[in-house]
């Protein structure tokens, strides 16, 4: 697989920007598709560090084999082409554009409970 394919086939990587510490392409990626199903699940492929297959999930980052749609040899692209077609149908076919899904949140600046309110020091009425 490479990035130029997986892009033709509808996929964005969810990581925003390069990273020294993150493994290369060839060793390990992940990508969710652009359009969500019918039903409103977002499809996920990823292709784990050490493992020679990649993975189709709901999920960006499935740790239990049952989150796992169907998982294809790395380079079988007849076999990952087959297992999307299946994964659109059993959810009720292509649905609308799906908004963009990092894997990994950017910011540390959640709402927090702080005496007992909620504040969201993302906006700036943070006053507690």
């Amino acid at each position: 697989m490479t990035d130029a394919y997986l892009r033709s086939l509808g996929f964005a990587t969810t990581e925003s920007e390069p990273d020294a510490g993150r493994p290369a392409f060839s060793h390990a990626w992940r990508y969710q598709h652009e359009q969500m199903t019918s039903d409103g699940h977002r499809l996920f492929i990823e292709h784990p560090l050490g493992i020679d297959s990649c993975r189709l999930s709901t999920m960006p980052a499935p740790l239990v084999p049952q989150d796992v749609f169907a998982a294809v040899a790395l380079h079988d692209r007849s076999a990952l082409e087959t297992a999307i077609c299946a994964f659109y149908a059993a959810h009720g076919g292509r649905g609308a554009v799906a908004p963009y899904q990092q894997a990994v949140p950017t910011t540390t600046a959640a709402p927090r409970l702080i005496y007992g309110r909620v504040v969201d020091f993302t906006t700036s009425d943070s006053s507690v």
